[in-house]
């Protein structure tokens, strides 16, 4: 996911930026990015887990691997 990704969806919601002198747009940018990269974190860790436990195939854990590693490749932000 990238700095534009993020900002797209962040319009898409409507979520207000700027109208504060203290906190240009790069401020809350910045911080939607930091919630936007733990938010994908947790979504792959869960998805992690339900391979594990819960794949009806042999190599859930491959699967699991997979999903774990994207994250530590995915640097977009």
């Amino acid at each position: 996911m990238t700095r534009d990704d993020i900002g797209r969806m962040a319009k898409e919601v409507e979520i207000s930026f700027g109208g504060h002198p203290m906190n240009p747009l790069d401020v809350y940018l910045s911080q939607l990015e930091r919630f936007a990269v733990l938010v994908a974190a947790a979504e792959r860790e869960a998805c992690a887990k339900v391979c594990e436990q819960k794949s009806p195939v042999k190599g859930g854990e491959v699967f699991a691997a997979r999903i774990r590693e994207r994250g530590a490749t995915e640097t977009g932000v």
